[in-house]
């Protein structure tokens, strides 16, 4: 396996970038293959403090969620109440902890971005 540097910076994260683009082709279980999990963890934990990313806010995901798997308002009525979903959608009203754990457990809306707010 060849020299593998922490990351500090944006010059060895490019270095870094460029070493795995040359060891994509490497074979599971060879050194060019252990170089190229190392780089690749190194890569992930730059990135997470590099360019970290904030969690979106509850509405936000509501909607991802429901164009990611094609819902409409009327299925997130039928969800959380039809006078409620217009609320909500429109920001006028917050989710009440149940309506979270509805829209988590049914639609996997992840809890964190429920609870962002």
């Amino acid at each position: 396996m060849a020299n593998v540097n922490p990351i500090h910076d944006e010059a060895g994260y490019e270095v870094a970038l460029e070493r795995v683009s040359e060891l994509m082709d490497a074979h599971p279980g060879s050194a060019e293959g252990d170089e190229l999990e190392v780089l690749s963890t190194l890569i992930e934990a730059y990135e997470e403090s590099a360019f970290p990313m904030d969690v979106p806010d509850a509405v936000t995901a509501i909607e991802f969620i429901m164009d990611q798997k094609g819902y409409e308002q009327k299925d997130f009525a039928a969800l959380i109440g039809k006078s409620r979903a217009s609320e909500l959608l429109h920001r006028k009203r917050g989710l009440s902890m149940r309506q979270a754990q509805r829209l988590h457990s049914d639609w996997g809306v992840p809890a964190d971005a429920l609870l962002a707010g």
